[in-house]
């Protein structure tokens, strides 16, 4: 009997180790997917964006990018130093920043004095930032066609909790800001990473015109 006994619980144990086994491959698959579904859905709404912002340029008027979008594109960023081509939306709620960059700052664009400011997440869009460097050319392009260049002045890690974002802001200047770090495994801090660079006083010509586009 206590042989049995012995075996039925080795049994049960083997049992209950492969159900565990199991439900933790399910799970870790899951996990896995949701994962890789946040930059697959990324980088198939920029392409999505891709064709609005054609349609938008022709057109001068804005294109959703998607039937029941609430938002569309207001321009398009470049960073040839690092392969960038992102479209930028129109704005920066939780929603919009799922498929690209927003705009947090509504001033006049490109005509105005007010810096733009523009948001993305650290673990798409914006995970560049951490790579960009004083001196580096930023290009972005309006609704006019235009391309108005920018050169990175600074780099800074900011507090949201006592620092105020827009007292860095000057004349024309392009700030881009994401979460910080970079790597962190919760998000949602008050730590945010801000590229502030000022405008070229020179025409600037895009590489999507000499042939050499990211």
């Amino acid at each position: 009997m206590a042989i049995d006994a012995t075996t039925g619980r080795t049994t049960v144990t083997h049992r209950m180790g492969r159900m565990l086994a199991g439900v933790l491959l399910v799970l870790g698959s899951w996990l896995i997917g949701q994962g890789l579904w946040i930059p697959v859905k990324a980088f198939a709404a920029q392409w999505l964006l891709q064709h609005a912002w054609s349609k938008t340029l022709k057109t001068q008027q804005p294109a959703k990018p998607w039937p029941w979008a609430d938002t569309w594109p207001m321009g398009r960023l470049l960073v040839p130093q690092h392969d960038i081509d992102q479209i930028v939306l129109v704005d920066a709620n939780g929603r919009s920043l799922a498929f690209g960059p927003g705009q947090v700052w509504h001033g006049d664009f490109p005509e105005g004095t007010q810096s733009l400011i523009l948001s993305g997440h650290r673990d798409t869009h914006f995970s560049f930032l951490r790579d960009v460097q004083k001196g580096e050319t930023l290009l972005l392009q309006p609704i006019q066609g235009n391309w108005i260049g920018y050169t990175v002045e600074d780099t800074a890690v900011l507090d949201s909790r006592t620092d105020k974002l827009f007292n860095h802001q000057s004349d024309n200047r392009l700030v881009l800001i994401t979460c910080y770090p970079f790597d962190a495994l919760v998000p949602g801090g008050p730590l945010r990473y801000v590229v502030m660079a000022d405008q070229m006083t020179s025409e600037v010509i895009s590489p999507l015109e000499t042939g050499k586009a990211p």
